[in-house]
């Protein structure tokens, strides 16, 4: 699988990433989490991202894969309570959620710790921002990003404080490219894309999706009205997930599965390589034409 390097980290990472969301909301069993990470890891992925959030994906994932430690980059996220007795992002919320992640991740480290998309105001207070850098300075992370959207994320890079910038792009949440992107390329920031293939919002066609995280995505699609959708359901991811990857900042795109063989196949959609320019000016030009201003990232 094809790596790129993430921005000034240093590390070299796989342009597909493992996102832990789907197994911890979804419930997947342990057994089905080994076998996943696993036909993953040996696919040549090596990056696993999760959250403090993501209700037992950080269990799941450290009982699954913490014995081959040393073949994939570990990430994770912090700022909900989820189980403390104390506010969203309250500091002293951070530096337990942190060293709560480590126990549940079976590590001593991991390589990135990521604030989980609070608002531009609270990074401009820095007192969250403070938590992650002693984080890194104790060895609890070897590095510090943010994950979020719109201007928050526009902060973020602003400050230089962070690392890394988790975000949104797809063919359904655009407004990184010219928001964000360039900033964070300038500043040699690691660009990890969260929600690459839109959630594959248009797999139901004209019936909108249940799942309401993904049907603002679905209700984007619908206007944008992209002629590929139309066609073979495959091409389409293939040609959503590699429009993502083909934008200049993005080093690597998250997705989460519970399907142990899916790793393969997507790996199998990016034979292609990078959208060609005139394939992803066409897609950028439907945007500038139907997309409205409250069209921003979807966390």
């Amino acid at each position: 699988m094809e790596k790129r390097m993430l921005g000034k980290t240093g590390m070299e990472v796989s342009v597909l990433g493992f996102g832990g969301a789907e197994i911890g909301y979804e419930g997947a069993s342990q057994e089905t989490v080994e076998r996943l990470l696993g036909s993953a890891l040996d696919a040549g992925l090596n990056i696993i991202d999760t959250a403090e959030c993501y209700d037992a994906s950080e269990e799941l994932i450290g009982n699954a894969v913490s014995k081959r430690r040393n073949e994939f980059y570990l990430f994770t996220k912090c700022g909900h309570a989820s189980g403390f007795d104390l506010p969203d992002w309250d500091v002293r919320l951070l530096e337990q959620s942190i060293d709560r992640s480590l126990q549940r991740l079976k590590v001593d480290h991991v390589d990135l710790v990521q604030l989980h998309s609070c608002s531009e105001d609270l990074l401009r207070q820095g007192d969250v921002i403070a938590v992650l850098q002693r984080a890194r300075d104790a060895g609890k992370t070897r590095f510090i990003g943010y994950s979020g959207d719109s201007n928050a994320a526009l902060y973020a890079v602003e400050c230089g404080a962070f690392d890394t910038l988790q975000t949104s792009i797809n063919i359904a949440d655009q407004e990184p490219i010219e928001l964000t992107l360039p900033r964070a390329k300038e500043k040699n920031m690691g660009v990890i894309a969260k929600r690459p293939i839109a959630n594959v919002a248009w797999r139901n066609g004209k019936q909108p999706p249940d799942n309401d995280y993904a049907r603002p995505y679905w209700e984007r699609l619908q206007e944008l009205g992209y002629p590929f959708l139309q066609g073979d359901k495959e091409q389409a991811v293939s040609t959503a997930l590699r429009f993502t990857l083909s934008q200049p900042a993005v080093c690597t795109a998250i997705v989460g599965t519970k399907n142990p063989e899916r790793w393969q196949q997507n790996a199998a959609l990016l034979q292609g390589g990078p959208l060609s320019t005139e394939e992803q000016q066409q897609i950028r030009n439907r945007w500038h034409a139907v997309a409205k201003p409250d069209w921003t990232g979807r966390g």
